[in-house]
């Protein structure tokens, strides 16, 4: 099976019957990790790596004020896209309630970081990012392959009008340059949102989002000079999105897309469809370990560091039951990516080259 493979359903029905044999596989897993107390709460290392990431946002900010109206603020613009990257991994850790096990810290962290620091829509995304882990690939469930602007399988692609099948035609090259505006595409989206039913606290998220922009361009536009401030902009945005970018296209991106109708039990469904990043505590730090996509949707709550020593007893487990099971370096993951892009892109160029 390649990476950009499509899963079927199984019109002969053998995939129904050997189910009833396999049902109680990602319970032998989840038996496994249980044992090895991989589930355990790690209040230290969130209390650690939290605080760098608050102490990295108030030198970001004291340097920004120290600086003033100069051009060396775009260092502090290429400084904060990071600090904000990992601030959106600290939200998506919350918002599975790695952090915390109960439901209202986990809220509340999740809202102070997501609305007020990062301009992002908790509520939103949440529900977003819940539809994703249910059916990851799934096209028609999975909100993250939906044709918004990229196609993401040959039947998209055939289907595609207007923007989607301009952009289409030339999406692996676009991708990157595309990302540099997915950090304003989250809080235009997010600001959009707050009219749907997705978002239960409408007036708290909005508030929070606009005490935000308030706080962000008003900033900015006080200290520096408008060309500059638009600058800053430019650079801290683009960088932001280009990380956020790099941090989630390599977990599912190229990898086999599930068709309507097929039958996968939840083990399976989540393995095959997800991708492991390998390149030590680097790669670990950068990605906060999502690199460790398909123990991270086989286990979403569990806490980040523990994910290393579950990816050896999935992997191994996965060998067992004949289940493949794929990891591959950051490099190595981004290539695979954009050349699932561009092929599923093919039926789009087409017409123009012959």
């Amino acid at each position: 099976m390649t990476n950009s493979a499509v899963l079927s359903v199984d019109p002969s029905g053998q995939g129904e019957r050997q189910k009833q044999h396999r049902g109680s596989d990602f319970a032998e897993l989840s038996r496994r990790i249980a044992e090895a107390g991989l589930l355990r709460r790690r209040p230290l290392y969130y209390t650690v790596r939290f605080g760098l990431v608050a102490l990295a946002l108030a030198g970001c900010v004291g340097a920004f004020l120290a600086l003033g109206d100069s051009w060396g603020q775009l260092w502090v613009a290429i400084a904060l896209a990071l600090v904000f990257g990992q601030l959106g991994l600290a939200a998506h850790d919350l918002a599975h309630r790695q952090v915390f096990s109960r439901r209202r810290p986990s809220e509340v962290g999740g809202l102070l970081v997501a609305n007020l620091l990062l301009g992002m829509s908790y509520g939103w995304w949440m529900n977003k990012h819940t539809r994703h882990h249910a059916n990851p690939n799934h096209e028609g469930k999975d909100p993250d392959i939906s044709p918004d602007i990229l196609v993401w399988s040959r039947r998209q692609a055939r289907n595609a009008r207007g923007l989607p099948r301009f952009v289409g035609k030339h999406q692996a090259a676009l991708f990157f340059p595309l990302l540099t505006l997915e950090g304003l595409n989250l809080s235009f989206s997010s600001f959009r949102a707050l009219k749907s039913p997705s978002v239960k606290r409408p007036a708290l998220e909005g508030t929070l989002l606009l005490a935000h922009f308030v706080v962000y361009f008003g900033g900015l536009f006080a200290v520096l000079s408008p060309a500059k401030a638009l600058l800053f902009l430019a650079v801290h945005q683009g960088l932001f999105g280009v990380y956020l970018g790099s941090v989630f296209a390599p977990n599912h991106k190229g990898m086999p897309v599930i068709e309507e109708g097929t039958r996968l039990d939840f083990l399976r469904r989540q393995v095959l469809t997800s991708r492991n990043v390998r390149g030590g505590a680097l790669v670990d730090a950068f990605m906060g370990g999502l690199n460790y996509q398909i123990e991270h949707h086989l286990f979403p709550s569990m806490p980040t560091p523990a994910l290393a020593r579950a990816q050896v007893i999935t992997e191994r487990y996965c060998a067992e039951l004949g289940i493949p099971y794929h990891r591959t370096g950051l490099i190595a993951s981004h290539r695979e990516a954009l050349r699932h892009l561009r092929s599923v892109g093919e039926p789009l160029r087409a017409p123009a080259e012959r």
